[in-house]
């Protein structure tokens, strides 16, 4: 599976982004896909992800700001966040696991990762 991560850019605090992750060869099928993100000099770290059967987890973090989406169809997730604060600045990166489901934030659970997108919020 080919993952192609796209909309981040720079924004202001208090704007919003929205992610989108597509499959460019291959397909999510019945997989879970997350969002992960690192900053500079600081670990990857667990931002949400969402389960074949729609189930979505978030990191405490970006709790009641971003929302995980998905379409099967087109074969996209989305990555919607509100609200922003500098310190979400970081490169996000999307993940695809071989599992349909998936029950915490473990990077190791997740098999094909995307390139990464840049999202930069100044204050």
């Amino acid at each position: 599976v080919q993952l192609q991560a796209s909309g981040g850019g720079l924004v202001q605090a208090g704007y919003s982004l929205r992610l989108s992750c597509a499959a460019s060869e291959g397909t999510f099928g019945a997989r879970a896909v997350g969002w992960f993100r690192q900053a500079p000099g600081q670990e990857r770290e667990f931002v949400s992800h969402i389960n074949w059967g729609g189930t979505t987890n978030y990191a405490d973090s970006v709790k009641g700001r971003f929302t995980i989406s998905r379409d099967n169809a087109k074969n996209t997730v989305y990555l919607q966040m509100n609200s922003l604060k500098p310190e979400d600045t970081a490169v996000y990166y999307c993940a695809v696991s071989k599992m349909a489901y998936v029950f915490g934030p473990r990077a190791v659970d997740y098999d094909y990762w995307g390139q990464g997108t840049q999202v930069t919020v100044s204050s």
